[in-house]
């Protein structure tokens, strides 16, 4: 009962944050801040839907140089819901271009700014990442990339793609990790509580003076620490559901003693 309620919820805010989003593209179209609005009204009342709790430790992210690479990992289509909560100003994604026949958010990523990729023709690929790396370089925004390319479903980070390492390089902007907790495996949605989930962004790293021929140790690099940071998270989720699992029951108020 509690999962259909929540689900018809999340479809209903789903539209209506569709269309908020898409007025707010329309009135300022393209503007690099929409991005974080759109993402703000997907994902508060989402974060109430979906019964969540959220700790955040975003620090170097909210504090990121004007022009960066975000990295993050990639674990299912609530991601929109969790890591809304923490998209700095002047952010901007790179989605795969299917996302624009998406009723309602494909117009909204659109008008947000965001960069639609089409994976299956590399010429226009090629020439989308081109002009992301002019943005970084030249409009002071930073770009949001999922560098394992598809969702993860909650296991061991997928092997990290190229293109967001190749545009911090070229541009020559540092790269900021972001990490969220494993969640998506232990989602429960037919509980009051469904989950307790950390984000946790990592120091930036820079990438000035590395050249193209540097990128497979600075990929290494990056996976290595998200892994680390996102093991670090979920032994500390662990110890907290156990603690909680071992805590005596609170004792029950009584006529003779009502301040129980």
């Amino acid at each position: 009962m509690l999962l259909s309620l929540r689900m018809l919820l999340l479809s209903l805010h789903f539209v209506a944050a569709g269309i908020l989003g898409v007025l707010l593209g329309m009135c300022r179209p393209f503007n690099p801040d929409n991005s974080r609005l759109c993402a703000r009204i997907y994902a508060w009342p989402a974060k109430w839907i979906l019964g969540y709790t959220l700790k955040t430790e975003v620090g170097p992210l909210m504090d990121k140089p004007q022009s960066c690479v975000i990295i993050a990992n990639h674990q299912s289509n609530y991601d929109l819901f969790v890591f809304g909560n923490v998209v700095p100003h002047r952010t901007v994604c790179i989605g795969k271009k299917s996302l624009k026949w998406v009723p309602l958010f494909g117009q909204l990523f659109w008008l947000a700014g965001n960069v639609l990729i089409d994976r299956g023709n590399a010429h226009k690929a090629r020439k989308s990442m081109q002009m992301t790396t002019r943005t970084l370089q030249e409009k002071d925004t930073s770009i949001w990339v999922f560098p394992e390319g598809t969702r993860n479903l909650g296991k061991t980070l997928l092997p990290f793609k190229k293109g967001a390492f190749q545009m911090a390089i070229t541009a020559g902007v540092p790269i900021v990790p972001v990490c969220v907790s494993t969640y998506s495996q232990h989602l429960k949605l037919n509980r009051w509580r469904s989950a307790d989930i950390q984000i946790r962004s990592l120091p930036a790293i820079p990438t000035a003076g590395l050249t193209l021929d540097d990128m497979p140790a600075l990929m290494e690099q990056c996976r290595e620490q998200m892994r680390d940071c996102i093991e670090a998270m979920d032994r500390e989720l662990l110890t907290l559901h156990n603690r909680r699992l071992s805590a005596p029951p609170k004792p029950k108020a009584t006529a003779s003693n009502p301040n129980l």
